[in-house]
């Protein structure tokens, strides 16, 4: 489209329709009226002249529009919404005023108050490592974490400087205070890490609350226990050593329970047996002495008898048990008898028959004269 057209004049293209942006000043004017008005200022003045209407509608709309940034303001710093797991302190010229506790509040727009919030509700981890002494005075290396939250917003800002750093040095107080009360070997194992660990966060809590550091320790972990690595290897040789000697007194204990019970079980058979022949061989004494008093009492009422059947059985328990033949050398009438048969058995030989001559006494005869000759020499 041309600029110029004929009868047309001059035409901007960039103002289509004659129309003018409006101006800022207008703007701030309306506002400024819209502002007079809700507050109750003003209409015009009848005896003003148009540059005093001019100037007094300038000044008014920059101090209605600072007014409403004002509170625009006053609105924004004032309102605040604290989180579920928040706190807010309010500080009031710099000195601690109060708590808030979470939802919606209001404060004094700064500088007159100022909010900060924390969280109370997030669990913050501290992780650190130290050497310490055993109560054997051996020296061990922990490697520690600890789990911790706020439990009071206002101790946490203002009782302690840094509160991180003050948990860090009060955990490896508390960590050293419970590692010195047991031995080395006790913590290696972990017969003591357990006792050792709810020690230490025992005493940890209470120095914090002797502190009012606000923090609340919820776990105190032992992540590694062992010896520095300058000496690791030495004790490696005492941990074998160790071993060595547990699995030999193991050793020794099954073999002694494998021999133990069958030396009592031998023991207790010859106590047994002991016992047996000691019941019989008193059995046997008992019944040899009432024999030989029942023997007595038949030799005292018939000496001859007696003796004359004691010497037949004697003889006789002599006789069978012996393998020679014994003869009568003197007297002619006897027959030779040799056993060649049995000779070279363990049977008994049969004894052959004696012949007595004839006019010769009897052998209880014999036997009787010969007693009597002995009691005639003696």
């Amino acid at each position: 489209m041309p600029w110029k057209e004929p009868g047309k004049g001059d035409k901007d293209p960039w103002n289509s329709g004659g129309q003018q942006p409006p101006d800022l000043e207008e703007i701030f004017g309306n506002v400024s009226k819209r502002l007079q008005s809700l507050f109750g200022g003003g209409g015009k003045s009848s005896g003003s002249s148009d540059g005093g209407s001019s100037g007094s509608r300038g000044t008014g709309g920059a101090f209605s529009l600072v007014l409403l940034l004002i509170i625009f303001w006053v609105a924004w710093d004032a309102v605040h919404i604290i989180d579920q797991a928040e706190q807010g302190v309010v500080l009031r010229f710099g000195k601690y005023s109060r708590t808030l506790n979470p939802g919606f509040n209001v404060t004094l727009p700064r500088p007159f108050e100022v909010l900060e919030k924390v969280n109370i509700s997030n669990v913050r981890v501290v992780e650190d490592r130290g050497h310490m002494l055993t109560e054997d005075e051996n020296l061990v290396e922990f490697i520690y974490k600890v789990q911790y939250r706020i439990n009071n917003a206002q101790h946490f800002l203002f009782r302690v400087r840094d509160p991180e750093i003050t948990l860090q040095q009060a955990a490896e107080s508390a960590l050293r205070e419970s590692v010195g009360t047991n031995s080395l070997d006790a913590i290696l194992e972990g017969n003591a890490r357990t006792k050792v660990r709810i020690e230490t966060q025992r005493v940890l809590q209470e120095t914090l609350d002797l502190y009012e550091a606000g923090l609340q320790v919820t776990e105190f972990n032992l992540v590694d226990v062992n010896v520095p690595m300058q000496v690791r290897e030495a004790y490696s040789d005492v941990i074998r050593a160790r071993e060595d000697r547990e699995r030999f007194v193991e050793e020794a204990r099954v073999h002694a329970n494998s021999v133990i019970p069958g030396a009592r079980g031998t023991a207790a058979r010859i106590e047994q047996e002991a016992a047996g022949y000691k019941a019989s061989t008193i059995a046997l004494a008992e019944g040899e002495a009432s024999r030989f008093s029942q023997v007595l009492t038949e030799y005292q009422l018939a000496p001859g008898i007696t003796r004359k059947r004691m010497y037949l059985e004697t003889m006789e328990s002599v006789m069978t048990r012996n393998r020679k033949v014994f003869l009568d050398v003197d007297s002619s009438g006897n027959i030779l008898y040799l056993p060649l048969d049995g000779a070279g058995t363990n049977s008994s030989p049969i004894m052959p028959p004696i012949k007595t001559p004839v006019g010769t006494d009897s052998p209880d005869s014999a036997t009787d004269s010969r007693n009597k000759a002995r009691e005639g020499r003696r």
